[in-house]
């Protein structure tokens, strides 16, 4: 990815678009400005020259798009509730943090911790991920939170997963050169479901915790829906991208750390 800001199709003038030149703001002051320009009626928010400010999107509860040219710091739509942050390039850790609705889509790769305990919405990762993904992710009655990675993921994925689903594709030039996922896989989940595509060495799954089978069509069919959406995003081929056997991660207990901490009878 290159960052480079592209030209707008919206006129300048039209009153619901406004654009944002970061280069050389405060993370404070830039945040400031896109609340001041959500508060103003704004619908579209272009952000240039992003250089790591942090919390961009934070705590937004709006149906806006906020686009970001550049690579954004950590915390990128923390606490979101409603809106749509698109990242042009790579974005740094903790992306979705405690994300409760909206979507938030990576051109590029991101950090640690993306997903960090969501509640709802969605993330699109077109890229590669880092460790500690989807940690801690938990699901309400009317809303499921999905994290999506084209690419692979490091160890730890899923660690204390209580709901939502994850999926990695390893669609990635790094997911060719071995499996799609590092170690510890599953490390303490009791719900929710990892999905996960191609090569899987059976001792990157977190025995202890998890067990993998491979995906039945009831399980493909459970995740179609938004594989289409991802494969629309990013234009993968959403036929190429179901030819690939799936494996399924769930946990083996709803109360994984009962025996450590509960003397037995």
């Amino acid at each position: 990815m290159t960052g480079i800001e592209q030209p707008s199709q919206l006129a300048a003038e039209d009153s619901e678009y406004l654009r944002i030149d970061a280069k050389g703001l405060h993370y404070r002051l830039l945040n400031e400005r896109i609340r001041e320009a959500i508060g103003d009626g704004r619908k579209y928010i272009e952000v240039v020259n992003v250089h790591g400010q942090r919390y961009i999107g934070d705590g937004i509860q709006a149906h806006v798009q906020i686009d970001i040219y550049g690579i954004p710091g950590n915390d990128l739509a923390i606490f979101m509730d409603g809106a749509e942050v698109v990242v042009h390039n790579n974005a740094q850790d903790a992306v979705g943090n405690t994300l409760n609705s909206g979507r938030v889509i990576v051109h590029g790769d991101a950090g640690d911790v993306i997903g960090y305990g969501m509640r709802g919405g969605k993330v699109f990762i077109r890229g590669d991920v880092g460790y500690r993904v989807g940690i801690h992710m938990k699901e309400e009655p009317r809303r499921k939170p999905v994290l999506i990675v084209g690419g692979t993921a490091a160890d730890f994925l899923g660690e204390y997963l209580a709901g939502g689903v994850l999926i990695v594709l390893g669609l990635t030039d790094t997911a060719r050169r071995g499996t799609v996922v590092g170690d510890y896989c599953g490390t303490g989940m009791h719900g929710g479901r990892i999905y996960l595509r191609g090569t899987v060495e059976e001792d990157h799954i977190a025995e202890r915790f998890a067990e993998k089978y491979e995906a039945t069509e009831e399980d493909l069919n459970a995740i179609l829906p938004d594989l289409a959406e991802f494969c629309e995003v990013f234009g993968f081929d959403l036929d190429k991208v179901l030819a690939e056997r799936f494996w399924v991660v769930k946990p083996s207990s709803r109360n994984p750390y009962g025996a450590s901490y509960v003397p037995n009878p």
